[in-house]
Parts: structure tokens; C-alpha cells; sequence
């Protein structure tokens, strides 16, 4: 009987195979990563507007106990702690909330400096009758357009 003679096979992947499955694997990564940047931009611009409704709600709920509004800020954006008398906080908010960054789509041109929550001043003859705080959306959310908007005591505009 002879010998059976053992023949060494390489078994493996060629170079251009890895190459291929690595470029494959870098496409889709790719993918995924902007649509992940798509959903972030989403989720800050659904944070804005859920800070904005938390700050009506406490408006209102000072204007219910104290009978008008807070008549000024002494910083802009909205500062952390309260304002007004009672302050604001932490009777009828637990802090102020500030807006997420980075800022997206035109919020970055917005009037004030862009990204944040801002007091205006109030105005006409009765100036603890009216509030208003802007603040800016990236894209359409919520039914609101792209861009700066203003929480006043009428809503959202």
C-alpha cells in the first residue's frame, strides 16, 4: 500500500474578498450613521418644544397663584434659577429648562443668539398681563414650522 500523499490546501479569504466585505461593512455604517443624525436632530427639536409647553405650564400656574406675570429676566437666555416674585422656581417649575445643543437648522442665525430660550420684554399698558419667550425649532415639529417662534400666554406662534 502506498502512502497517501497529504496535500497542504491554503483555506482562507483572498485579499480582495476581505477588501470587499470591509467596504460593505463601511457602506452600511455610513448609512446608519446619518440616519442616527436625523434622529438626534429630531429628539433636540422635540426637547425644545417640550421645554416650551413645561415653561407655559408654569406661567400659568404663577399666574394663577400671584395674578399676573413675571415682568423681567435679569439674563438672557432664561438663567437656571427662578425669576419673578415668588420665584418661579422650584415652586412651579423644578428648574428652568436650556435649550439642547448643538443648534439646528436656522436657529443658529436666530436673533438672540441663536440657540436658547429668550425673555422678551414685556409691553403695553399693563405689563404683568403678557409674557413672551422665544425660541427656535430646526425643522417642522409638532405642527410648527422650521425657525423662531414665541410662547406667549395666547399659546405657540
Amino acid at each position: 500500500m502506498g502512502v497517501k500523499k497529504l496535500r497542504n490546501k491554503n483555506k482562507g479569504f483572498t485579499l480582495i474578498e476581505l477588501l470587499v466585505v470591509i467596504a460593505i461593512i463601511g457602506l452600511l455604517a455610513s448609512v446608519v450613521l446619518l440616519a442616527l443624525n436625523s434622529a438626534r436632530q429630531k429628539s433636540r427639536d422635540a426637547k425644545r418644544l417640550a421645554d416650551i409647553r413645561q415653561l407655559a405650564s408654569a406661567m400659568e400656574l404663577y399666574f394663577n397663584d400671584v395674578n399676573s406675570y413675571p415682568t423681567s429676566v435679569a439674563q438672557n437666555p432664561l438663567p437656571q434659577t427662578g425669576f419673578g416674585s415668588p420665584s418661579i422656581t422650584p415652586n412651579y417649575i423644578g428648574i428652568i429648562p436650556q435649550a439642547p445643543t448643538p443648534p439646528d437648522g436656522t436657529c443658529a442665525a436666530n436673533g438672540q443668539g441663536g440657540n436658547g430660550y429668550y425673555w422678551l420684554a414685556n409691553t403695553g399698558t399693563n405689563l404683568t398681563s403678557s409674557y413672551g419667550i422665544t425660541f427656535c425649532l430646526g425643522a417642522a415639529t409638532g405642527g410648527y414650522s422650521q425657525g423662531s417662534h414665541t410662547l406667549t400666554q395666547s399659546g405657540i406662534q
